[in-house]
């Protein structure tokens, strides 16, 4: 494997070393940082492409060009088949399948992915699921019936569930203090732009090339990033220490003695102080066998997350937020053509959706940091934006002229996706540093179960029943108000930001690092402290 830049001289114990505490801090130098290509503007735009293609992807197999059509024929006028639909010869309800196989498969893999940072390192499962979303485009293309296809997209979306897990956690690591919620906008401003993107994408590819190629090309060009994740040094995610810490504790030799009393020959090495501290360790084999249990580590973590009330009441209005925006999204242009008489709906809610998405979602992330970005601060705009931008969209659809309703609602759409970057600092920040790719995993499958999934068929019956749609999309409408309460009562909460919190348990996860991209020593982690105490009892009297 490619080593980065050359690696310092590791510290050792020194033979004067008077406390634990000293012995804890020269264990946390070994650690520190070492010169790398590796920046943090340079991480944050590796992840932007990364995410812009898992979006671009998205958006072309939804685009004409890639999606298609079945071949038709209207007043002795036909219209061949193209594209995937048109191929494998697929009605409306398994063309609308495809959607869900992805999300089947990113749904399911997601926790999986979090859960195993525990015991692989974050930045090389980030590897293997762009691996995996790369092989699973790739055979998109070679695709030869609807249930190749939908196995092939159910493994697009699993691959990108390790990112989606990972991403934010690495963005949150390595920004600026002052710019940490601007950052994961710039982040997350790459889905509005990726869809967009992939419409005109797989519309020109598509009708040039055939929609094979469409796929082929997006494998083509994730390649190089399936290769840097696989080939580089891992990086050192907070909360999981490097399993280097536990080799050099194990491997290391101090020359000298550290005297434990004023008697001549009790000394010993650092590999005999591991030793000696092995009694300890094999009293707590036990529990470390629970640990590896990966089913036992997710529900405890599991449990956590469930009680943390500020991660719930956060969660809670993502869900209720993005049952509109999903629905929005679905369902919008057909609304438009039918209350307004919109002859290119698709075009101008599409039009609208990305512009004021990229604009809202810089504009929110912006906002928070010049405001401090505090868990408080988040949930106080998280809120106010919400519900100011849920009445412009309300009202909107009360307009009678086309032009009042293209004014409001674009002013409401900046203001809701302003949300993006704050409600995604919050998921981060209200848990531990080792339960944050947990904790956007649980995040992603709420909003999707529980909010986009269903909102489009709920809808759709609401409507059928009602048959009037300026109705039918003032009640869907309506739903971000109970958002923005949810993250009204957050503003009250007791939050506090577990970033910097000191963790008794500092997970080693996959293998060594010396690049880790924190600048701060870890302080306490397991090893570190076990050493500490067999340094404290040779210096005991009772030692």
């Amino acid at each position: 494997m490619a080593s980065i830049g050359k690696e310092e001289e590791k510290p050792k114990l020194s033979p004067e070393m008077k406390s634990p505490v000293e012995a804890e801090m020269v264990i946390g130098s070994t650690i520190s940082p070492t010169p790398s290509w590796f920046t943090p503007k340079r991480l944050l735009v590796i992840f932007c492409v990364i995410n812009l293609l898992n979006y671009l992807d998205r958006g072309a197999i939804a685009s004409n060009g890639v999606n298609g059509r079945r071949a038709t024929c209207t007043n002795g006028t036909c219209k061949p088949s193209i594209g995937i639909q048109g191929d494998f010869k697929l009605s409306n309800f398994e063309d609308g399948v495809l959607s869900s196989a992805f999300m089947v498969g990113l749904l399911v893999a997601s926790p999986i992915f979090a859960s195993l940072t525990k015991s692989v390192n974050p930045f090389r499962l980030i590897g293997v699921g762009l691996s995996v979303w790369t092989l699973a485009t790739l055979c998109c293309g070679f695709s030869f019936n609807f249930w190749s296809i939908s196995v092939c997209r159910m493994l697009v979306g699993v691959g990108e569930a390790s990112f989606i897990s990972l991403a934010a956690p690495f963005i949150d690591d390595v920004a600026p203090a002052s710019q940490k919620t601007a950052w994961l906008a710039i982040f997350y401003m790459c889905i509005p732009s990726g869809f967009a993107v992939g419409y005109v994408y797989g519309g020109f590819v598509g009708s040039h090339f055939g929609w094979r190629y469409a796929f082929w090309v997006e494998s083509v060009l994730m390649l190089p990033f399936v290769i840097f994740g696989y080939t580089v040094k891992p990086l050192h995610l907070k909360g999981f220490a490097p399993a280097e810490l536990k080799m050099m504790l194990a491997s290391e030799t101090v020359a000298s003695e550290v005297q434990g009393t004023e008697a001549a020959g009790n000394s010993m090495s650092l590999r005999a102080l591991f030793r000696n501290s092995s009694s300890h360790e094999a009293s707590k084999s036990r529990a470390a066998s629970r640990k590896s249990n990966q089913l036992l580590i997710f529900l405890e973590d599991m449990k956590v997350l469930l009680l943390n009330k500020v991660y719930v009441i956060n969660v809670l209005g993502y869900i209720a937020y993005n049952f509109v925006i999903g629905a929005y999204s679905y369902w919008g242009p057909k609304a438009g053509y039918n209350i307004y008489n919109m002859t290119n709906a698709d075009m101008i809610f599409g039009g609208i959706t990305i512009v004021c998405g990229i604009l809202g979602t810089l504009a929110g992330g912006f906002l928070l940091d010049f405001l401090t970005n505090t868990l408080s601060n988040a949930f106080k705009l998280l809120a106010m934006t919400t519900f100011i931008g849920a009445t412009f969209c309300f009202g909107a659809f009360l307009f009678k002229s086309i032009y009042g309703f293209l004014a409001l609602f674009a002013v409401g759409e900046i203001l809701v996706f302003a949300t993006q970057g704050p409600v995604n600092y919050v998921c981060l920040r209200s848990v531990e540093p080792s339960l944050r790719p947990l904790s956007m995993a649980i995040s992603t499958v709420a909003i999707h179960v529980f909010g986009d999934v269903p909102s489009s068929p709920i809808v759709g019956v609401v409507q059928d029943h009602i048959n009037n749609w300026r109705t039918t999309a003032l009640l869907l409408t309506a739903v971000f108000f109970p958002a923005a309460a949810f993250w009204f009562i957050g503003i009250f909460l007791r939050s506090e930001d577990k970033f910097n919190e000191d963790s008794e348990n500092v997970v080693f996860a996959g293998e060594p690092s010396n690049t880790p991209l924190l600048r701060e020593k870890p302080r306490e982690t397991e090893i570190a402290v076990t050493v500490a105490e067999a340094v404290s009892k040779a210096k005991s009297p009772e030692g």
